[in-house]
């Protein structure tokens, strides 16, 4: 089954109006589409906070256009540590002469970065015989402006008619998977399965997964990677079993600042979304819990980073 450009429908998970931010509140998904109107930093930064917005470009598109509207840098870099676009494009607003247009032009770049990710990382694909692909967290249009990044690679595979079926993992510990990128598969027509993330390195071990496909959060100056939490393991298996492991994102992602993932900032959440699930209790209360939103996979286990210049084989 291939998807053509014409039964894929995309998500549209935020614009500007003018006066305010419209966002659709991604905690609710699937089962509820609601937007929400933002219209100062600190209801911008506790949507991100709390992953009502979420994915590292279009948190750092979020915070853009929340500076224009209200400019309180710190308040709005301190909602999440881990991603840089949020901290950069704070503070490349914060500099501009003219915020509200400074914000529009992050914007259009990561939306234009997404259509190069999806043609760059389709053709490596391709040319690899990619056709059956698992993927980790959510990385469409959800989480960057535009088609997404290692989601929108898969959307122009199928397009290409090349995608024979994607593998989406549920991606503790919100499930993001499970809710959201099964969401937009739906959504875009293409033939997937979800998968418990502890079965995902078996399967990879079992010959059932051509390549393993993910975005990420930040990527330090020597190429190790932060992603959602799950992503290093993953990594591990794709190398034990000799098949491509590929991280697609913008290079707005890219902090050349930071020379190691020992360096980056691990942001780790509230216990309770671990302790429950959909607001029902999954342990004893006060369990004892760690709760890592990410961790950090060594350059020397990624494939191949793909990016809107282009594809870099071992970063």
């Amino acid at each position: 089954m291939a998807a053509t450009q014409a039964t894929q429908a995309r998500v549209v998970a935020l614009r500007f109006d003018g006066d305010a931010l419209v966002v659709l509140d991604q905690t609710l998904l699937p089962w509820r589409e609601r937007y929400l109107r933002l219209t100062d930093a600190a209801q911008v930064a506790d949507a991100i906070r709390r992953l009502a917005v979420r994915g590292a470009p279009m948190i750092g598109v979020a915070a853009a256009y929340a500076m224009a509207l209200d400019p309180r840098p710190e308040l709005l870099k301190a909602a999440r540590p881990t991603a840089v676009n949020l901290a950069r494009a704070v503070d490349r607003v914060a500099a501009a002469p003219d915020p509200i247009a400074e914000a529009r032009a992050i914007h259009a770049e990561e939306e234009a970065a997404s259509d190069a990710i999806a043609v760059h990382g389709a053709d490596f694909l391709a040319d690899a015989d990619a056709r059956r692909i698992l993927t980790h967290c959510n990385t469409g249009a959800l989480a960057a402006p535009g088609r997404g990044t290692a989601l929108a690679v898969i959307a122009e595979l199928a397009v290409r008619g090349r995608l024979e079926r994607v593998m989406a993992t549920e991606s503790r510990p919100l499930l993001q998977g499970a809710r959201l990128t099964v969401y937009e598969l739906a959504k875009l027509n293409l033939p997937h399965e979800l998968v418990v993330d502890s079965a995902a390195p078996g399967l990879i071990a079992r010959g059932a997964v051509d390549v393993v496909i993910v975005g990420c959060d930040r990527v330090a100056a020597n190429g190790d990677v932060a992603n959602k939490v799950g992503t290093y393991g993953l990594a591990l298996a794709a190398r034990a079993a000799g098949i491509p492991f590929v991280v697609a994102g913008p290079t707005s992602t890219i902090d050349a600042a930071t020379p190691t993932g020992a360096d980056i900032t691990i942001e780790e959440r509230d216990p309770n979304e671990v302790r429950s699930a959909g607001g029902q209790p999954l342990t004893l209360p006060g369990t004892p819990t760690r709760n890592p939103a990410f961790d950090v996979t060594p350059a020397a286990l990624i494939t191949a980073l793909v990016t809107e210049r282009g594809v870099a084989p071992t970063p």
